[in-house]
């Protein structure tokens, strides 16, 4: 066994003498026992193998094993022809099969060659084509499936080049059996010209050499040459079961007789029928053995529940020591930690609005709002979480930022709300309520209601479009706050693609990436668009040189958007604004204190609690009068302006003179002094 090969080359060696040689009785006897027992042999590893590949050398198997058989049937043949005897096995066989009767024992050999011949042989030969054809046209698909998963990640180049090895030996292997099954069936073929061949040949030489009659010369030549088929045909059909075996398995992960087993006794349905079945068959065909086989079958099924159930307990079981160990282990404290950017919480009366089974669309409302805002702000919106909490009242629903509520609201699932924009001809009937965005005064009508208060002037919408506006405006009110980063990076590598020069200059030489999270932030925070990141790098990129300040940076960059920042607030060509006195705008500059973190105001608040009340009074006049509230001031006063009304007047719009499109008309309706 230290030399293997060495052994093989013998042993093909000894086949090519066997059939050259001649062998005694005895040694034939041997031989044939060799014989059966190595078909068995492999039999039983195919029965055994996980899959085909983990009998890649079956095919040249079947080459040995087919000369093998050749050479042994030459020799018998040989035996018997001269001299009329083949050995003890041979003998044995024939007498044991036809049980002293040459008739039956011919019959049952010829219906076993015609077995193997037809059934068998041609089965495996047959799927044997089949395989091969078909695995040599997947060939370029399993590569290309290989390259994909390279490409993508899900394994690595050693995993791709055994994996690509596999397919290989998978089209060897097939294209090997295609060829080889044709040894199996040319030896069946061969087996039936050699029984014809001992047959004719021993009635002649018996009756001509041996000088016996014909009936002696049959019964003598006909039990040998039984046996000799026989001998040779049940190791060739051996081979031939698993050559069907090897070349019909599927690649599994147990052996043959557990696949069987555990696919056919699977069902305890399956069982309940198949008795059904029997006992129906009882009245006709009036066999005890029917009732037997229906209640073995029953038996199964009642057994092969009692084992579900068990299983399922323990797989319930499994699960839930999985869990508690999962608990357990440290590492899973950090997922405690994870704060979502952005929940929408809400009572269990609400959940129809997010359940698509239940007609509900918000979750496609809140990819639209994303998608709105990407366009509207420029800026990339965090996914939106949505998760009910029977901590709530049932129609009540909360918006959280970073893990805090912000923002809160109610709703009526079977109602609408219809709000007056000022328009509306009289009152129509309904339970009162607020506008949860915008603070309005509205009612919940019903649905029967909506022509009439549409008729009235009265803007009507449906739950889902009253969160949807909500969320809406709470993200931008805090967008600010959750432009991370990341984000920005995302927004910079976007640029970088097309215009990779202005990047490359301002980053990271000029500006780090924290810097202009800074001004992007300021931007945000007063509702201007960042979409044209372009413009706002070159011009970070022109002024952060002679400044670090991002505050005042913030400035130059609002200039340079002035054009849309402008035509955000004024669409026509004349707007009425609200200036500062410029002692006024002397008296914050003067209040401005820097430091290395920034800049503030330090101003007495009596004082900036005047002012703030000048402005609300004047702005509060435009309100009335159906315009949008916005005050002028200085480039250089305008964001510490901004900074001191922003927390008590959060609507109010302050641009400065540098901002505003050179082909806008702009009156002053006011002036806020000290």
């Amino acid at each position: 066994m230290k030399n293997k090969s060495m052994l093989v080359a013998v042993f093909v060696v000894f086949i090519v003498l066997f059939i050259i040689v001649p062998i005694p009785p005895v040694l034939l006897d041997v031989l044939l026992v060799v014989n059966i027992t190595l078909s068995l042999l492999i039999l039983i590893n195919a029965i055994y193998a996980p899959d085909a590949l983990s009998m890649s050398a079956f095919p040249t198997m079947l080459l040995f094993t087919t000369l093998y058989r050749l050479s042994l049937n030459i020799i018998s043949t040989r035996l018997i022809v001269g001299k009329g005897e083949a050995g003890e096995v041979i003998r044995s066989f024939g007498r044991f099969v036809g049980g002293n009767d040459l008739i039956v024992g011919f019959i049952i050999f010829l219906i076993i060659m015609i077995v193997q011949f037809l059934v068998i042989t041609k089965g495996a030969e047959r799927v044997s084509e089949v395989a091969a054809r078909f695995t040599l046209d997947a060939m370029p698909g399993k590569q290309m499936a290989i390259d994909a998963d390279l490409n993508s990640g899900l394994i690595n180049e050693q995993e791709a080049k055994e994996r690509r090895k596999r397919v290989q030996r998978e089209a060897d292997f097939y294209g090997a059996m295609d060829g080889a099954t044709k040894f199996v069936k040319n030896d069946a073929i061969f087996g039936i010209i050699a029984t014809a061949i001992n047959i004719l040949g021993g009635i002649i030489m018996g009756m001509v050499r041996q000088g016996k009659s014909f009936e002696e010369v049959l019964e003598t030549y006909t039990i040998l040459t039984i046996g000799d088929g026989l001998v040779n045909q049940i190791p060739s059909l051996l081979i031939s079961i698993a050559t069907g075996i090897i070349v019909t398995r599927a690649a599994a992960d147990s052996n043959l007789g557990e696949d069987l087993i555990r696919q056919i006794f699977n069902s305890s349905r399956v069982m309940y029928i198949a008795a059904a079945a029997c006992v129906v068959l009882m009245p006709i065909l009036w066999q005890w053995s029917l009732l037997l086989v229906a209640g073995l079958l029953v038996y199964l099924g009642v057994q092969l529940e009692k084992r579900k159930r068990v299983e399922s307990k323990q797989e319930e079981q499994k699960i839930e020591e999985q869990e508690v160990e999962e608990i357990r282990k440290p590492e899973n404290v950090v997922s405690l930690l994870q704060v979502d950017p952005i929940e929408l919480e809400f009572g269990y009366a609400i959940i129809p609005l997010a359940d698509k089974n239940q007609g509900g669309d918000l979750l496609d409302r809140v990819v639209m709002i994303r998608r709105q805002l990407a366009l509207e702000l420029g800026v990339i919106v965090p996914i939106i979480h949505l998760r009910d909490n029977i901590q709530l009242s049932p129609n009540q629903y909360v918006i959280k930022i970073k893990g805090v509520e912000v923002a809160s609201g109610e709703l009526m699932l079977d109602h609408l709300m219809a709000m007056n924009p000022g328009t509306a001809e009289e009152e129509i009937e309904g339970i009162p309520t607020h506008e949860p965005a915008f603070g309005l005064a509205a009612v919940w009508i019903h649905e029967s209601q909506r022509d009439r208060a549409e008729m009235l002037g009265y803007t009507v919408v449906d739950p889902p479009s009253i969160v949807a506006t909500h969320m809406t405006e709470v993200i931008k009110r805090h967008i600010h706050e959750l432009l991370s980063r990341q984000d920005v990076q995302t927004l910079v590598d976007n640029v970088k693609a097309t215009y990779p020069a202005v990047v490359d200059e301002l980053i990271p030489k000029v500006m780090s990436l924290g810097e202009i999270q800074k001004v992007l932030s300021n931007l945000l925070r007063e509702g201007v668009s960042i979409r044209d990141m372009v413009t706002i790098l070159e011009t970070l990129a022109d002024y952060a040189p002679i400044t670090r300040d991002t505050d005042m940076l913030t400035e130059y960059v609002r200039q340079a958007l002035g054009r849309a920042i402008s035509r955000t607030y004024i669409q026509q060509n004349n707007a009425e604004v609200i200036t500062l006195d410029p002692k006024l705008e002397q008296l914050i500059m003067d209040s401005v204190q820097k430091t290395e973190a920034g800049s503030y105001i330090a101003m007495d608040p009596a004082l900036s609690n005047r002012i703030v009340n000048q402005a609300a009074a004047m702005t509060e006049k435009l309100v009335q009068a159906g315009k949008l509230p916005i005050i002028l001031a200085s480039p250089v006063v305008r964001f510490y302006f901004k900074r001191l009304t922003e927390h008590s007047l959060p609507g109010l719009v302050v641009l400065s003179y540098n901002e505003l499109d050179p082909t806008l008309e702009i009156s002053s309706v006011g002036m806020v002094s000290v």
